[in-house]
């Protein structure tokens, strides 16, 4: 049984309560996790700001590369334990498991180089004088880490803010908390970490986390998660002025042009919609179909999500595991219901399978048609396995309804006209667009949203940007 403890200040320590994370498979006990709260918060953010005063770690940026080289390296020697946990406490398939862990190990390298390049610049403002930029870390960042890909999203911020130089508090979800200190235990038992500089505590309820929105002492917090929860955080975090790192909600559409090979794309966006068991921001939710193509792609994506293998995520045939838990599982059936109950034109209803799978989350994919892209279901995050099919009869009216969202994270253009692909992908307000693919997410490319997806970018050498503040040193030293 895996057994997970907070960390701070250097010290792996718990106060005697504990809470049960759950294999949502099958409802097996996985194993234990300390269970903290604001007490642990404060001690974390006290001690990450102590850390902070210290320039050996802050001014250092060869230390702190060489920290997340060895890292990655005791890493590479348990990707597979690692995958094993984490498709047992989340429930994703193994084979997605196995690419996330690689994915953030690859991201940890890529960050490892970049903190030995944060360039600022110097300007020659007039005769003997110089205006000086520098890009400083902005101090102790909070990175409140979301259960669907655990280990990508925490190193996607982790990795930049210790890049800059910031101290660190992190808090994960109650769903992944044994992953999250997994993961991370390579590095915290590093001995040139010096103490506070990395902070970990975990809760399975709020009261850390809204000390860590709330006090002052916090220079910079990064979230991934829904958008009425980023609206909370941005609401309490105003009165400190902190820096805000924010990934939330999306709604992706599809655009599937009258010249695509749909009985190709179908299967890849079935793919795309079910990835983490549609529990992932950038997930497929809607696809617009030139109408010329509707009945071709109605019956080839009702047929692609219909195969779908469903199981526990260790056996090797299982395409699609189960949802985080079962209130999860609950909420989104129940918003699916609703959808089936209003659509245009149900083309696959999937629901709870039954058999073995009765005593885990799980929701067979559903598909469903409509023209009317002010439904609900057409405009909500809705977290799970739910895929809404529109028409359209020109690119204009496409980009109209793709548009047609209080999000704006990413989307998708399918056809073999390269030049009609980019014109739709400028035109769509989106962070991301990909073309003739989805989901494709790298260490070296910048990710986020437009409008109500939230603030700032992840990925990239822009990563930086929300963890370091910019600093003009003016100097006259005169001239000869």
């Amino acid at each position: 049984m895996q057994q997970a403890r907070h960390f701070i200040d250097g010290q792996w320590c718990d106060d005697g309560q504990w809470a049960d994370s759950l294999d949502p498979a099958n409802g097996e006990l996985v194993g234990r996790f300390a269970d903290g709260g604001e007490v642990q918060a404060r001690a974390a953010v006290e001690a990450a700001a102590r850390a902070f005063e210290n320039p050996q770690w802050s001014q250092n940026p060869r230390r702190r590369q060489q920290l997340m080289l060895d890292w990655a390296a005791a890493l590479k020697s348990r990707q597979e334990e690692l995958a094993s946990l984490l498709t047992r406490e989340n429930g994703k398939a193994l084979a997605q498991s196995r690419g996330e862990i690689g994915g953030a190990i690859s991201e940890i390298l890529y960050y490892a180089g970049l903190a030995r390049h944060n360039p600022g610049h110097v300007l020659e403002v007039a005769p003997g004088e110089f205006s000086t930029m520098l890009r400083e870390p902005a101090g102790v960042a909070a990175l409140i880490i979301p259960w669907n890909a655990p280990a990508v999203l925490l190193v996607r911020a982790l990795a930049p803010a210790l890049a800059a130089g910031c101290t660190c508090v992190i808090k994960p979800a109650p769903q992944t908390a044994l992953f999250n200190a997994a993961f991370l235990a390579p590095l915290l038992e590093l001995p040139d970490l010096a103490p506070g500089v990395v902070n970990l505590f975990a809760e399975t309820g709020h009261a850390g986390a809204a000390h860590l929105v709330a006090t002052p002492k916090v220079d910079v917090l990064s979230f991934t998660g829904s958008t009425a929860t980023g609206t909370l955080i941005m609401q309490d975090a105003a009165p400190t002025m902190k820096k805000l790192s924010l990934e939330l909600g999306g709604k992706s559409c599809c655009l599937v042009l009258d010249d695509a090979n749909v009985a190709a794309v179908a299967p890849k966006l079935a793919a795309a919609a079910t990835i983490i068991s549609g529990q992932q921001c950038t997930a497929a939710r809607r696809v617009l179909v030139h109408a010329s193509r509707a009945a071709d792609m109605k019956q080839a994506l009702a047929a692609a999500l219909g195969e779908m293998r469903l199981g526990h995520g260790l056996e090797a045939s299982t395409q699609m595991g189960p949802l985080i838990d079962r209130p999860s599982r609950d909420q989104v059936e129940q918003r699916i219901s609703e959808s089936l109950d209003n659509c245009d034109e149900v083309l696959l209803a999937g629901g709870r399978p039954g058999g073995a799978l009765e005593r885990g989350a799980f929701l067979a994919p559903t598909l469903i048609a409509h023209q009317d892209s002010g439904a609900f279901f057409c405009q909500e995050e809705i977290f799970g396995p739910l895929l809404v099919l529109e028409t359209f009869e020109d690119d204009a009216e496409a980009v109209h309804r793709a548009n047609h969202t209080e999000f704006g994270l990413s989307a998708s253009v399918w056809t073999a006209d390269g030049a009609r692909a980019l014109r739709l992908a400028r035109a769509l307000r989106n962070g991301t667009v990909w073309i003739n693919d989805h989901n494709r997410l790298f260490a070296e490319a910048e990710t986020g949203g437009y409008r109500k997806s939230g603030l700032g970018r992840l990925h990239g050498y822009d990563a930086l940007l929300d963890f370091t503040e910019l600093k003009h040193v003016y100097q006259n030293v005169g001239f000869l």
